[in-house]
C-alpha cells in the first residue's frame, strides 16, 4: 500500500490527512486550529472503509475531539502524530511514502512539485513578500514535518504552479516593466490545485480528451477564482498577484478601481494596513450584506431583504462577466464546471451564473441542478451544446498524487 500524507499548513492551523494511493481514499485526517492561542482546537478523522471490494469504497467517519494550547507547529506536528497513536490508523502499520505539503505561493519560480531541500525551503521562505499571510505557515509546517519525517521526501505542491503555462499577455500588468521586475508584479494565479484536479475530472466524465476540450472552472468557496483552460493547461485566470483580484468573494473585493486605495488613503486618512484589512477581511459578501456565508446570503434574498439581494447580484453580475470574457479568449467553451462549498451546493448562483448563455446553447436542467448527489454530475441538459458539470473538487488528493509522482 503506498500511503501519502498531506499537509496543509496555515499560520495558526495544521489540517493533515494520510492518503492510501491505490484507493486513492483517506484512512484518517484532522485539523489542528488556533496554534500559538490560549486554547487549541483538535479534530482527529478516522475514516473507515466498510465496503473495500466496491468500486468505490463506502466511508465511516469516526470524529474525535479534544482541546489544548498548542505552542507552535513542532507541537502541532507532535498532536498530529499523538493523534493517529492514540486513535488510528497507527502510522507504523501506514507509514507514509512521500509527505505533500501545500504551499499557497511559488512565484514564477515553482512550476511543478518540486522535492524539499534545505535550499527550496529558504526559496520558499523568500516568496513570503508576496504571500506574507500564507507562505510563512507552510515553511513552518515543512520544517516540523521535516523534522518528524525525516526519513521521506518532502515534497511542495504551488497553488500557483498550474497558472504558470499563462501567456504573457494575460499575465502582464500593464505598468512599468522595470518596477513590475524589480518588485515581482505579474499575475500568479491561485487554487492551482483544485483548477487542475476539477478539470481533468471534467474530461474524465464527458469522455473526451483533456487535451481537445475548452474548459472554464468555478471555484466558488469564501475564496473565489475562475479559469480558464485550454487542452489541459491554464491560459487565464482572475485571481492576480494575490488571491485579492478578481470575482467577489466571502470577504474579499475582488476586482476594484486601484485608485480607490489612493482615494481611502488621501479622504479617509486609512493606512495601508488598514485598507488591506478593509479589501481583504472587510469586504465582498460580507462588506455588501453583512454575512459573508453565502447560505446567509440566499437566506436573505428569499426573505427579501434589500443589502442580500445587492450582494447576490453584485456577485453574479461578476461572475456572468468573466463567464464571457473566457469563452472569449477561449474562442468556445465546451465544458463548464463549479466545484467548491458554493459551486457544490448553491444551485442558485449556478443557474443564475449561466442565464445569461443561452445565445451560445448554454442550457441548465432545472430539476438536475437542484437535486444533490454524491461525485461529478452534469447539470445541462441532454440539448445543451456546453456540458455544465458540478465537480466535487479534492484537493488533499491532487496534492498526494502529484507528491507520490515526485518523490
Amino acid at each position: 500500500m503506498s500511503v501519502v500524507l498531506v499537509i496543509n499548513s496555515g499560520s495558526s492551523s495544521l489540517k493533515y490527512s494520510l492518503m492510501d494511493m491505490e484507493r486513492e481514499v483517506p484512512l484518517g485526517e484532522g485539523l489542528i486550529e488556533r496554534i500559538g492561542q490560549e486554547s487549541g482546537e483538535i479534530t482527529h478523522t478516522v475514516r473507515r472503509v466498510t465496503s473495500p471490494g466496491e468500486p468505490a469504497p463506502t466511508l465511516l467517519d469516526i470524529d474525535h475531539r479534544s482541546e489544548r494550547r498548542i505552542a507552535d507547529h513542532d507541537e502541532a506536528m507532535s498532536v498530529m502524530l499523538e493523534q493517529f497513536a492514540e486513535h488510528g490508523p497507527q502510522l507504523s502499520e501506514h507509514p507514509p511514502v512521500s509527505v505533500g505539503h501545500r504551499v499557497v505561493h511559488g512565484g514564477a519560480r515553482f512550476f511543478a512539485p518540486t522535492v524539499i531541500d534545505d535550499l527550496i525551503e529558504i526559496n520558499i521562505e523568500d516568496l513570503s513578500v508576496l504571500a506574507p499571510l500564507h507562505n510563512p505557515g507552510a515553511v513552518a509546517g515543512i520544517r516540523a514535518g521535516r523534522r518528524s519525517f525525516a526519513d521521506v521526501p518532502h515534497v511542495a505542491i504551488f497553488d500557483t504552479a498550474f497558472h504558470q503555462t499563462l501567456p504573457p499577455a494575460a499575465y502582464t500588468y500593464a505598468i512599468d516593466t522595470r518596477v513590475a521586475a524589480r518588485h515581482r508584479v505579474r499575475r500568479y494565479g491561485f487554487h492551482g490545485t483544485s483548477h487542475k484536479y476539477v478539470s481533468e475530472q471534467a474530461a474524465a466524465f464527458v469522455g473526451r480528451p483533456l487535451a481537445e476540450l475548452k474548459q472554464i472552472v468555478f471555484h466558488l468557496g469564501n475564496g473565489a477564482s475562475v479559469t480558464a483552460v485550454d487542452g489541459g493547461l491554464s491560459v487565464e485566470t482572475s485571481m492576480g498577484m494575490t488571491p485579492l483580484e478578481g470575482l467577489v468573494m466571502g470577504t474579499r473585493s475582488g476586482d476594484i478601481d486601484p485608485a480607490v486605495v489612493l482615494h481611502l488613503s488621501r479622504v479617509a486618512q486609512m493606512s495601508t494596513r488598514e485598507i488591506d484589512e478593509l479589501l481583504n477581511k472587510k469586504s465582498g459578501l460580507l462588506g455588501l450584506a453583512g454575512r459573508a456565508d453565502m447560505r446567509d446570503i440566499l437566506a436573505g434574498v428569499e426573505a427579501g431583504e434589500q443589502a442580500a439581494s445587492l450582494a447576490f447580484d453584485v456577485y453574479i453580475h461578476r461572475l456572468r462577466s468573466y463567464a464571457g470574457a473566457y469563452i472569449a479568449q477561449l474562442g468556445g467553451v465546451d465544458v463548464i464546471s463549479f466545484t467548491a462549498g458554493v459551486g457544490e451546493n448553491a444551485a442558485r448562483v449556478r443557474a443564475e451564473a449561466l442565464a445569461t448563455l443561452g445565445f451560445l446553447g448554454v442550457e441548465i436542467d432545472a430539476e438536475r441542478n437542484a437535486t444533490r448527489a454524491p461525485g461529478t454530475r452534469r447539470i445541462s441538459t441532454d440539448a445543451s451544446t456546453v456540458d455544465v458539470l458540478v465537480v466535487p473538487t479534492d484537493e488533499e488528493l491532487e496534492i498526494a498524487r502529484q507528491a507520490l509522482s515526485a518523490a
